[in-house]
């Protein structure tokens, strides 16, 4: 949660992973983002991009844009039409909501792949995760995720955790994305609204077991 910009390579030094989250965005952040992400790459760890509302402002994408080319992030996670946003600029989203399905972004997903280097993540219904040439799919989940607020953040951290333990960021990715969308499943079938959803989708992740994930995954 760092973000001061005396303090982000130090911080660095003491991670496995990096999230880059842009919901917050003002120049002296970006400075830190920048700093943080050079260094994440002199150590040798994964960066994870969560470009947050990324073709809602033409400032928003222009940083993610500078993210791409200076940081060189190892995994992009967004919904449809932030992803989309990264290949077109003329794709515009309502804030962190997708206006688009994740089916109708897998190409510029892959093309954002192929381009980048990076394995990226659609969150969707369907989450597709793909590095250009491997996709993989991951059909568990629920509608009510979506209206969690926080949600997209929580899986981009997920798959930082994976990332840093899995250099096959293409597997490491899947594999977050298939512990997300099963332990929200499972939460929103006893949750009676988005408010008991985030409690019992954060007990739903602390029990998390193979077994679990073998009961629930759907193939």
């Amino acid at each position: 949660m760092a973000h001061a910009i005396e303090e982000v390579e130090e911080m660095v030094q003491i991670a496995s992973a990096l999230v880059i989250n842009i919901g917050t965005l003002n120049a002296d952040w970006v400075e830190s983002m920048i700093t943080a992400g050079k260094a994440a790459k002199q150590k040798g760890i994964p960066i994870v991009l969560d470009p947050v509302g990324a073709g809602a402002t033409s400032y928003r994408t222009k940083v993610c844009k500078q993210l791409l080319e200076t940081v060189k992030p190892s995994i992009i996670r967004g919904n449809a039409s932030e992803i989309m946003a990264l290949v077109n600029d003329a794709i515009s989203t309502k804030g962190v909501d997708s206006r688009d399905s994740s089916d109708s972004a897998l190409q510029s997903a892959k093309q954002l792949a192929t381009e980048t280097g990076a394995v990226v993540v659609i969150s969707g219904p369907t989450d597709y995760i793909t590095n250009g040439k491997e996709t993989e799919v991951v059909t568990n989940g629920s509608p009510l995720m979506a209206r969690v607020t926080g949600m997209g953040c929580t899986a981009t951290a997920i798959t930082a955790a994976f990332a840093a333990i899995n250099s096959n960021y293409l597997e490491a990715a899947t594999h977050a994305m298939a512990v997300m969308s099963i332990a929200g499943e499972i939460a929103a079938a006893k949750a009676s609204g988005n408010g008991s959803m985030q409690l019992l989708f954060l007990d739903e992740l602390c029990n998390f077991n193979t077994e679990v994930l073998s009961t629930n995954l759907k193939r």
